[in-house]
């Protein structure tokens, strides 16, 4: 009987096992911790003004396995009206990545720049959700260019690590 076989990127047929074509999935994605805090209420409900909001982001990966990747978006906001505290909530929303074939360049572009844009829109919505079950209006964030705050990263790193440099060093 033959061997099955699967197509590597260029479609020639390798035998199973024998693939080497960059290989990317999501094997799982979860809530990892997550917090909502009310504490003006319930005389919070008794404001008219407009929230004001901040908004932080925090993205981190760890190997989990030989080819798994665990990579954890971290979101808090807290919102105020009228100099009082409407809520706090810290969410920590992970995906489990399985990376296969991809060269070694590659993976921390992937893991902190496309990974959390591939698990934005599910944060987003548990982070409404919970806003929304707390009492509120439910909180939309707006999208996030993640691969353009990475690449900002990396050229801040990349500038602390040349500032930090004896001078004629490249």
């Amino acid at each position: 009987m033959a061997e099955p076989a699967s197509a590597d990127p260029t479609g020639t047929p390798q035998p199973n096992g024998n693939d080497t074509g960059p290989v990317a999935s999501v094997i799982s994605q979860y809530v990892k911790d997550m917090s909502f805090e009310n504490p003006g209420a319930p005389g919070i409900f008794q404001k008219q003004g407009q929230p004001g909001f901040d908004v932080q982001f925090n993205i981190g990966s760890d190997r989990v396995g030989d080819d798994a990747f665990e990579v954890v978006l971290k979101i808090e906001v807290r919102a105020e009206v009228e100099g009082q505290t409407a809520f706090l909530v810290d969410l920590s929303y992970a995906g489990l990545f399985g990376l296969r074939n991809i060269p070694q360049e590659h993976m921390e572009p992937f893991l902190l720049g496309e990974a959390p844009r591939i698990l934005f829109p599910f944060a987003r919505r548990v982070l409404a959700d919970a806003v929304r079950d707390g009492g509120f209006q439910p909180l939309m964030l707006e999208p996030i260019d993640f691969q353009a705050l990475y690449l900002q990263r990396v050229a801040e790193r990349d500038q602390q690590q040349a500032a930090g440099q004896p001078s004629g060093q490249a």
